[in-house]
């Protein structure tokens, strides 16, 4: 399986679970999109530089 549809399956994953523990839609949206974001917020500059150039291959 290629990475994407590994992250895919994850994130789909993580908002069933949440959603059978009865967290609002919005609420799933505001988590499954705002982890890898604040992380990726936490790389510094050189970090992010790298990551852009290993998903370019």
């Amino acid at each position: 399986m290629s990475p994407v549809v590994k992250l895919a399956l994850g994130l789909l994953a993580v908002a069933v679970v949440l959603g059978l523990i009865g967290v609002p839609w919005w609420g799933i949206l505001l988590i499954v999109l705002g982890i890898p974001a604040a992380g990726y917020a936490m790389l510094d500059p050189k970090q992010r530089k790298r990551l852009r150039g290993i998903n370019r291959r």
